[in-house]
């Protein structure tokens, strides 16, 4: 009897040494890359950054403004690293844009998740627009990074 149970033990005893063994040799997948998390965002208009935003304060410096019935020209939006360098986006990664009153302002994308667009000035006044780092398909993914709402002025055309 000591002999069989002793015999299973051992048996036992390789089949788990055996998987251990294979589990440690048979990793052949590559680490995951890691990517820079965004810690801010820079509108830019012609070239020019005309407002930014810091993650870390939570606070923008500048604002966005447009004429009634006007566009600007396109903004480009650009998620940015703590030394302020633009962070590679991976495909699967796409722009929403919330205004708060759309009957002042609307922020329309040339295409949907485009990072970038131009805001249209509808009636004099001030709104707040709020830009999101959405993960996974456009209209139905989850934010990875949300700004806090930045001002944008609508003013009368002289």
């Amino acid at each position: 009897m000591k002999t069989r149970t002793i015999g299973r033990g051992l048996v036992g005893l390789t089949v788990v040494s055996a998987l251990a063994l294979a589990g440690c040799s048979s990793d052949t997948t590559e680490p995951e890359e890691e990517h820079a998390e965004p810690e801010g965002v820079e509108l830019v208009m012609s070239g020019q950054v005309i407002a930014s935003y810091d993650g870390d304060t939570q606070r923008w410096t500048g604002e966005m403004e447009v004429d009634v019935g006007e566009e600007t020209p396109h903004i480009s939006v650009r998620f940015i690293d703590h030394d302020g360098d633009a962070i590679p986006l991976d495909d699967d990664l796409y722009l929403e844009v919330d205004v708060e009153d759309e009957s002042i302002a609307e922020f329309e994308q040339d295409t949907p998740g485009e990072f970038g667009g131009h805001l249209h000035g509808h009636m004099e006044g001030e709104t707040d627009v709020t830009f999101k780092l959405m993960h996974g398909e456009v209209g139905s993914g989850h934010a990875d990074f949300v700004t806090m709402p930045v001002h944008a002025h609508v003013h009368e055309h002289m």
